[in-house]
């Protein structure tokens, strides 16, 4: 198979879309970002690159925090309009008819309509060019009842999760395995077979 090549750019796809929540209950904002991902597991740390431009910018400088809400097929919308529009002109909570919910270690607010929002504190800031990277240590993972299994457990699978690819959003498809299925060793038939009187 051959290949052609480019000039170097942002082309790691796909990538989580999140609707990141900043500012206060009060007054609130949210900005659209598929620049983020997870960095340490101990402490969980997190990031977000965000444009110094931007109205959330200065508003999770001056708090040192943001929620990450995860996006699925019914915010598909809310999340393309949240990453088009400005804060500084629009009331994006209003507009897309989203609603604020208290985080327990943060004052910024969390999106109740996401199936999962992670409360983060910013630990560090890191100026890379267009983009300033806020790491961030993760303080709590708030998960909607509606998608914890009878076991306790979080089936992300009925969350219906979005990812963003080259300027377009992707409903993720069939799982096709888990971690570690290449090498796991096919159980043997345990049940042993009673004998015959």
């Amino acid at each position: 198979m051959s290949k052609i090549t480019w000039k170097p750019g942002t082309f790691l796809y796909p990538l989580p879309v999140v609707m990141v929540s900043c500012g206060t209950m009060e007054e609130s904002n949210i900005i659209t970002v598929a620049w983020t991902g997870i960095l340490n597991t101990n402490p969980a740390t997190v990031y977000i690159a965000v444009r110094p431009t931007r109205y959330s910018y200065p508003l999770i400088k001056k708090q040192k925090e943001f929620v990450i809400n995860l996006t699925n097929e019914k915010l598909v919308k809310a999340t393309d309009w949240c990453g088009v529009k400005t804060g500084a002109k629009v009331d994006k909570f209003k507009e897309m008819h989203l609603h604020k919910e208290k985080g327990k270690f943060v004052t910024c607010p969390m999106i109740k309509e996401s199936p999962v929002s992670v409360e983060c504190k910013v630990i560090e800031v890191k100026e890379m060019g267009t983009h300033h990277v806020f790491i961030a240590e993760v303080l709590a993972i708030n998960a909607d009842m509606q998608y914890i299994d009878e076991k306790g457990a979080f089936d992300i699978s009925k969350c219906n999760l979005i990812a963003y690819a080259n300027g377009h959003y992707y409903a993720m498809g069939k799982k096709l395995g888990k971690f570690g299925f290449s090498v796991q060793k096919k159980r043997k038939n345990s049940r042993k077979k009673s004998a015959k009187k």
